[in-house]
């Protein structure tokens, strides 16, 4: 049996054009719209918290319990900051 070799594969200049605008596109529009990036930045974080919170409570609460928690804490935390800067920083909202 003979082995053969594979051909590398090359992008054609149209399939690149697209992609880039593609990504220029989705670029643009995380800029206009800030709450879906926020969204996933607190999930994200939530990962972190969501096993601090179960190692707290002596496995007494379930992971998703756990989890909510978390969440639930982050919530509060990120309304806390908002109301912070709208009491004292009323002209910018």
């Amino acid at each position: 049996m003979k082995l053969r070799h594979a051909q590398p594969f090359v992008f054609q200049p149209q399939v690149l054009l697209q992609v880039l605008e593609q990504i220029n596109e989705i670029g643009r529009t995380w800029r206009k719209q800030k709450l879906p990036l926020y969204l996933f930045l607190a999930m994200c974080f939530d990962v972190a918290i969501a096993p601090m919170v179960y190692a707290a409570t002596n496995e007494q609460l379930s992971r998703t319990q756990a989890w909510a928690l978390g969440l639930l804490g982050l919530v509060a935390v990120g309304l806390s900051v908002y109301l912070f800067f709208v009491m004292f920083v009323p002209e910018k909202f």
